[in-house]
């Protein structure tokens, strides 16, 4: 340590002395090197060190490097002469190695015959304390969405922020000074009287909510929440108040209890859940599949109401992905008071103000429609073998005209895989020739709903034509709801043949009968009827011949006359009869 000369003291250095030594203020006499001289009791009593250990060290030592360093350079230029005084707030280390903060004031001490400087530290660290509370109040208030202001008792605002001019259209400028009722609706004013007499007898106001209006007019539903403001002394002197802008919540939550109240009834379980995966909605058939009262689900977690052993994370990841705009459909097993039942969940996101904020869940029971539409598989696999052992061939057509199933004869017969005849049809293996009639018969059946049958030659694998008769029939639901047709085709090809082989046996047998018919009308047209005519010129001559007193004689032969006469006519009758010319 550098010696210096002590004078004698006088009355007036005394006092110095004693002041020095009694200054609430930290004190500290260094030379031109930085290193402490003398320190008062203040200082040793702000940092915790002895005054010989403050005098043991340089004084930048008691300072983190980066402040140290800032003393130091102005130090410099003190000691250089640029500069007769500095002040500068930095920190301090105690000796149990806390910070504190300081406010350094630094300059020459000319009263000594040697140059020194005189460092007076103040401490200043709950001020500190303070500034950095109210910088940050400060910028959370600045920062803050919601409208943040102060109102004195007697109703004026003191302090606007940009989120209070964000919500209400009024600047800093336009509202400081004036009558908080300005933000209040015409019919609303007394709200204010009340608030303040609650908060004059020192309570908080917490999630009021009001109705408030902006600059231009319109109404705004507002949550407040307004805390008394006191001085020194604990008096209230005015009040500071939080407003957050609820409209759009307001209107989701009429809206949910309008959805609430249309769900409620009806026959689907439903239920909506919101990004905390808590429960917002559950209606009565949901409440009866979880066997749970509105109470025990309306407002909790999903994996607090679900509780079924990991079926939670399933729902957890099926509700992530609606939140990311995906609407998902998955079935499930689930047991209730109905016993195991199948499940159909859909998913749905539900857009909010800010997003996607909310998810309907609806659960469908479709355990009667798996158990139907296994009843109807087992029926379709035993029509498909009743059908594939069928002598004839069967089709099956959808509502679109198109087909949908030919069984085993049929493929068969055609020589084609399944899916290569679904896709042609009839119309590849038809006839060009009955092609347009069976379409029109076809078309025209179901547009009437009603059955047909007809006729066609159909290409079979080897090429042959051959002809089958088609029998189609409409097929309906139990419910009457129409589903297309069924048909069977019968080859009748051979039948055919035989038909014509038949009718053209009967038309050779007509023709002989026709030509026996005619030799015999010839022969007694011919032969007989001559026969008969030359008996009755014998006759004639014979009766010519008797005498005139043959009387008895005479008579006979007239009467053989006639009856030759007249067995001649009916031959010529029969003749005619069995030759007619119309039959020519």
């Amino acid at each position: 340590m550098q010696e210096i000369s002590q004078p004698p003291l006088t009355a007036t250095t005394q006092v110095l002395a004693d002041v020095f030594d009694a200054s609430p203020i930290g004190i500290a006499i260094e030379n031109m090197e930085g290193q402490p001289l003398f320190v008062n009791r203040a200082l040793c009593s702000i940092l915790g060190f002895s005054e010989d250990e403050l005098c043991g060290k340089h004084w930048v030592q008691f300072s983190p490097p980066e402040d140290a360093a800032k003393d130091w350079a102005l130090f410099q230029q003190l000691r250089a002469g640029l500069i007769d005084h500095y002040q500068l707030d930095r920190r301090y280390f105690r000796r149990d190695g806390s910070l504190m903060w300081g406010r350094l004031s630094l300059s020459w001490l000319s009263i000594c015959p040697s140059p020194l400087v005189v460092a007076m530290v103040e401490d200043i660290t709950e001020k500190k304390r303070k500034e950095e509370i109210w910088f940050r109040h400060s910028a959370i208030v600045e920062s803050s969405q919601d409208a943040i202001a102060s109102v004195s008792l007697d109703g004026v605002i003191g302090s606007w922020n940009p989120g209070a001019k964000r919500i209400f259209g009024y600047t800093e400028s336009e509202v400081v000074g004036k009558s908080v009722n300005v933000l209040l609706p015409p019919d609303l004013l007394n709200v204010e009287d009340k608030i303040l007499e609650t908060l004059t007898a020192g309570r908080r106001v917490d999630q009021f909510e009001t109705v408030g209006v902006t600059k231009s007019g319109k109404r705004i539903n507002l949550s407040l929440s307004i805390s008394p403001i006191k001085d020194s002394t604990g008096g209230i002197v005015g009040c500071s108040g939080i407003a957050r802008d609820i409209t759009e919540q307001k209107l989701a939550e009429d809206r949910l209890r309008e959805y609430e109240r249309v769900v409620e009834d009806s026959e689907e379980m439903i239920a909506v859940v919101d990004r905390d995966y808590r429960y917002l909605i559950a209606n009565r058939k949901f409440l009866e599949m979880r066997n749970m009262t509105r109470e025990q689900v309306v407002g909790r977690l999903v994996h607090e109401v679900l509780n079924a052993g990991g079926s939670e994370a399933l729902v957890k990841e099926k509700l992530d992905l609606c939140f990311q705009g995906e609407v998902v459909r998955y079935e499930l097993e689930y047991t209730y008071q109905m016993g195991k039942r199948n499940l159909l969940a859909s998913y749905f996101p539900i857009e909010g103000v800010k997003g996607i904020d909310r998810v309907t869940c609806i659960f469908l029971d479709i355990t009667d429609c798996k158990m139907a539409e296994a009843s109807l598989r087992e029926s379709e696999e035993r029509f498909r073998v009743v059908a594939d052992t069928a002598p004839v061939m069967i089709w099956m057509s959808g509502t679109d005209k198109q087909p949908t199933y030919f069984n085993k004869a049929w493929l068969e017969f055609t020589g084609r895989a399944l899916d290569v005849e679904q896709q042609s049809g009839l119309t590849a293996i038809t006839h060009p020739d009955d092609l347009e009639r069976c379409r029109k018969i076809y078309c025209e059946a179901f547009d009437s709903r009603s059955a047909f049958k007809k006729e066609c030659r159909l290409r079979r694998h080897d090429g042959e034509y051959r002809w089958v008769l088609d029998n189609g029939v409409p097929r309906f639901l139990p419910d009457g709801s129409f589903v297309g047709y069924i048909g069977s085709c019968i080859d009748v090809t051979d039948h055919k043949l035989a038909e014509e082989a038949l009718s053209n046996v009967n038309r050779r047998l007509i023709q002989a009968h026709e030509q026996e018919c005619t030799r015999i009308a010839q022969e007694l047209h011919d032969d007989i009827n001559q026969r008969i005519a030359l008996l009755a010129v014998q006759l004639e001559t014979v009766k010519r011949d008797l005498p005139a007193s043959a009387v008895q004689g005479r008579r006979g032969i007239n009467q053989a006359l006639e009856c030759v006469s007249n067995l001649g006519s009916d031959i010529q009758a029969l003749t005619h009869r069995l030759h007619s010319p119309k039959l020519e």
